[in-house]
């Protein structure tokens, strides 16, 4: 196991201090049901190595913890048969409604009429095509 944070609230979940109502676990990631239960199955998945957020992974730290996406996520909608869509997201930064400052994964089960609302908005009457244009480049700049 990598190094965790002494204070952090998951890697206490990780070592076992605080119990929780884990789904899945390997030497890489731990996925337990959110106490929140947006809807029935929400699950959150971290890796047990303590990333504050996804801009604190390398490359290898994706490939590593990011791959169980799939398996979690499928495993999640086969327990329910109700399921019909799922929303799997991150929060990253505390402007971003990160509220435990390591990285985890939520995944959010849906279900046909739920009434679950994901704030967006579209603010798409704001730009041109000179806007979208300098955006695309500062991050292509990035790559």
């Amino acid at each position: 196991m990598d190094e965790l944070d002494k204070d952090c609230l998951f890697c206490k979940i990780i070592r076992g201090e605080v119990p929780s109502y884990t789904v899945f676990e390997n030497e890489d990631v731990k996925a337990f049901l959110d106490l929140s239960q947006v809807n029935p199955g929400h699950t959150l998945m971290v890796p047990k190595k303590h990333l504050i957020n996804l801009f604190s992974y390398s490359a290898e730290d994706a490939q590593r913890f990011l791959k169980y996406i799939p398996k979690i996520a499928n495993a999640i909608k086969q327990a329910d048969p109700q399921i019909t869509g799922m929303n799997i997201s991150t929060n990253n930064g505390a402007s971003a409604n990160q509220m435990v400052m390591h990285s985890h994964v939520h995944f959010i089960p849906r279900f046909e009429g739920d009434g679950l609302k994901i704030i967006t908005r579209n603010n798409e009457a704001e730009y041109d095509d000179t806007k979208y244009q300098k955006i695309a480049d500062a991050i292509k700049n990035q790559l």
